[in-house]
């Protein structure tokens, strides 16, 4: 029994060894996104899908592909337009002249990295057939079910709902979201070296992510993914967390606070942290580093809060604050 943990421990620092050197890979060509860069691998090591908001032209695209780049795998990629249809998302099945027979042509939908780019663009009708492939890990096309092959991770950029022609996202849609992760403005020395980078022996506006080398293969992605799954979490850390989510349901000026799928989703991602920081076991810190993350779009503030200018953010510091965490 305790050669088994060794070995177990063993496997586990060699995946963190991995994964450190994918977020200082990114980290070289996301310049100034560090806390981003982090949160993406951290999402991915968790097996959950990513919402990332922030105004046009700060790297949402660069950074999927980026990760794409590394991580390999089937890229799909769907910009989402006010005309986009369901059947463009998961595809649609024909009439073959040549066999006299329906076919099916299978939609972007089926790749193991999918990024849908601008999501809030297109109406809700739209959003929602991403609905069941994220939940489910599967499409249904004309009554008939398919799989799709793990892993599955959806890339969701959003410009901010302040943005002419854009729909608010329905809340079933954010909940399967494991992060929401807003993108900022870069510093004015990390702003300089992407002027740099940008502008030295290239021609037009876009960053180069030919230079990132595939790091992992879907098959150990998802070998990274069950490692993470097994780090040990200790029963106080689970109360910890179960206490975190249910002071969202009843503190002032929440008026909804987040479901089940946000303790689910918090434990997950503290997992990821855990290994991100080279340990075996979460402690409290990993969760708090992931909470705003998790909870911001999974919680609603009440009408007085928004007009007197506070954001999720700020409501849910003050609140993770207030609940103890465990000690040891």
């Amino acid at each position: 029994m305790h050669t088994e943990k060794n070995i177990d421990e063993k496997r586990l620092k060699l995946a963190a060894e991995v994964v450190l050197q994918l977020e200082k890979t990114l980290s070289q060509v996301i310049i100034g996104q560090d806390k981003v860069v982090r949160q993406i691998i951290a999402a991915f090591l968790a097996g959950g899908h990513v919402l990332i908001e922030g105004v046009p032209g700060l790297g949402k695209t660069l950074l999927v592909r980026a990760v794409a780049a590394a991580i390999g795998g089937q890229f799909g990629r769907i910009q989402f337009t006010p005309d986009l249809m369901p059947a463009d998302i998961s595809g649609h099945s024909m009439f073959d002249t040549r066999t006299n027979e329906f076919v099916v042509r299978k939609g972007p939908v089926f790749c193991h990295l999918l990024l849908a780019d601008e999501i809030n663009r297109a109406p809700a009708k739209t959003q929602a057939a991403l609905l069941e492939a994220m939940q489910e890990q599967q499409v249904t096309i004309d009554g008939e079910s398919y799989a799709l092959e793990r892993p599955f991770l959806v890339m969701a950029t959003q410009n901010p709902i302040e943005q002419e022609g854009t729909y608010p996202l329905p809340q079933a849609q954010t909940d399967r979201f494991i992060f929401k992760i807003h993108i900022s403005y870069p510093q004015a020395e990390a702003e300089e070296k992407i002027i740099r980078q940008v502008t030295t022996n290239a021609l037009g506006d876009s960053l180069n992510v030919s230079r990132i080398k595939q790091m992992l293969s879907p098959e150990k992605m998802v070998m990274l993914q069950r490692l993470t799954a097994s780090l040990t979490v200790d029963d106080q850390l689970v109360h910890y967390v179960v206490r975190l989510v249910g002071a969202t349901r009843k503190w002032n000026g929440i008026e909804l606070g987040a479901g089940p799928r946000g303790s689910i989703n918090l434990l997950r991602a503290a997992r990821a942290i855990a290994l991100l920081s080279g340990r075996i076991y979460v402690i409290p810190d990993d969760v708090k580093e992931v909470a705003i993350p998790v909870l911001r779009h999974r919680i609603t503030l009440s009408t007085d809060l928004y007009i007197e200018g506070y954001t999720p953010d700020q409501v849910l510091e003050e609140l993770i604050e207030s609940v103890d965490a465990p000690r040891s």
